[in-house]
């Protein structure tokens, strides 16, 4: 293997100021949330999913590709939302083995609640501060990334 190839001071600099921004994102985001309606930004994720989803299930394979969780923090988390009757276990009548995971009337009413909080908040921390032309660098700038660990992840 040749040598490392180390990020030079603009990189180091660029890659510092993308993690402290994900992380201090991802804090202000869960904090509106909590605050406000009570639910946790990964709460909020297996909503947001189940809500998009055709009858609002979906099976726990599906939903951990969706999130790119792993099986065992999925699995915890949907008995916390469970045991808070946010989603329920359903059983999959094709498949004596497998089961859906089903979101239920209080859950669409927590994301129904929570939603327009959120948005208010992430326009409020991303989108007011950027141009349309710096929206669109950014989407582009994370499709790249997202296609290079995809890509990374199939070799």
């Amino acid at each position: 293997m040749t040598g490392t190839r180390w990020l030079d001071d603009e990189e180091q600099r660029a890659w510092r100021a993308y993690l402290r921004m994900q992380s201090r994102l991802t804090a202000a985001l869960n904090r509106q949330l909590q605050t406000e309606s009570g639910l946790s930004l990964a709460d909020y994720d297996v909503l947001v999913q189940l809500t998009e989803a055709p009858d609002g299930r979906l099976r726990p394979y599906e939903l951990q590709r969706a999130l790119d969780w792993e099986q065992s923090r999925l699995s915890h988390h949907l008995s916390r939302m469970q045991r808070r009757k946010l989603v329920a276990r359903d059983e999959c009548v094709d498949d004596g083995r497998g089961a859906y995971v089903q979101i239920t009337d209080a859950g669409r009413q927590a994301i129904t609640n929570a939603a327009p909080g959120h948005v208010a908040t992430v326009r409020n921390l991303v989108f007011d501060a950027l141009s349309r032309e710096q929206v669109a660098t950014l989407k582009d700038l994370s499709a790249r990334v997202l296609d290079r660990v995809d890509t990374t992840a199939r070799t």
